[in-house]
């Protein structure tokens, strides 16, 4: 890590949260679901699609999980009620995967059986590496009733590629993103170029075997090169969709929706906002230079 981003993601640890929000609210929504609901109208109105993601730390227990099922549920009702274009986003361990995971299935059953009975649709987001065949193991059993459930992938894990084989099998619907929990070097890829070149081979993987793909990238040399597969295998809107978090380059977004692209945010909100926060910035310190200039910027 850069000796600077290190000093300042230790700083703003000890930062009051309300200057911490400061940078943080770019980037989700609020606290309420009524802020999340509120936001992705917003952007409907202007075409763009939206997946919603309730905020909190790992969960300890079964209570817990058993709670962050319910607002789970009452997401879904929003989306239905207010006729929103989204759907949701879930951890597994937010569901119990840590606990049992026979008991995280009957968490996530429940919502995916939700969904289908009003054509939604679920994303089963990736955790790090400890989580990875649990995750994909939850993913096959839950395909064995429901359809409208997906997986995320991430390029820099050397495993992705025959995971992606074996999921092509039942035509899974995936997000593939680089990834950015902190894994050893045994299990993954370090250097940038070959992330690069490891996520388009993946891309193209999925492509070619007729699976849908949430392309989620905020890197612009991967996303002209998708622009470049899709019209090599000559594709359509209901092939793939292009996928961002919320705040993160504006100027590709806008682009991709001028070019004619379905684009998904991905839009978090919860009263656990500080942790995701301070979560993200360990995950991801590169940020922390943008996040010192917004802090102590007097435009």
């Amino acid at each position: 890590m850069n000796p600077l981003n290190k000093l300042i993601v230790t700083i703003v640890q000890f930062m009051p949260k309300k200057l911490v929000w400061k940078f943080s609210k770019k980037y989700i929504a609020g606290e309420t679901l009524q802020d999340a609901v509120d936001l992705v109208k917003k952007l409907n109105k202007k075409g763009i699609l939206a997946t919603l993601d309730v905020l909190g730390e790992a969960v300890t227990n079964k209570d817990e999980a058993i709670e962050s099922k319910e607002e789970a549920k009452r997401v879904i009702d929003k989306i239905i009620s207010e006729n929103l274009e989204a759907n949701l986003s879930i951890k597994p361990t937010q569901m119990g995967l840590s606990i049992d995971s026979d008991f995280a299935y009957e968490q996530i059953s429940e919502l995916v059986a939700k969904v289908e009975k009003v054509n939604n649709f679920i994303r089963i987001d990736m955790e790090d590496s400890p989580y990875t065949t649990l995750t994909f193991d939850l993913l096959k059993r839950l395909r064995e009733k429901y359809n409208r459930v997906g997986v995320v992938v991430q390029a820099y894990l050397k495993r992705s590629l025959d995971d992606i084989k074996d999921l092509n099998k039942m035509n899974t619907n995936y997000r593939l993103c680089k990834g950015i929990y902190v894994e050893s070097q045994d299990i993954a890829f370090k250097k940038r170029k070959t992330i690069r070149e490891n996520y388009l081979e993946l891309l193209e993987e999925i492509i070619s075997s007729g699976n849908y793909v949430g392309i989620a990238t905020h890197d612009e040399y991967l996303i002209n090169e998708a622009y470049k597969m899709i019209k090599k295998y000559n594709l359509t809107n209901d092939n793939f969709e292009f996928q961002m978090l919320l705040g993160v380059r504006e100027d590709l977004k806008d682009k991709i929706v001028r070019d004619g692209y379905k684009i998904r945010i991905y839009i978090p909100y919860g009263e656990h906002w500080y942790s995701y926060s301070i979560r993200r910035l360990k995950e991801n310190p590169t940020i922390a230079g943008y996040i010192f200039k917004n802090l102590f910027s007097f435009k």
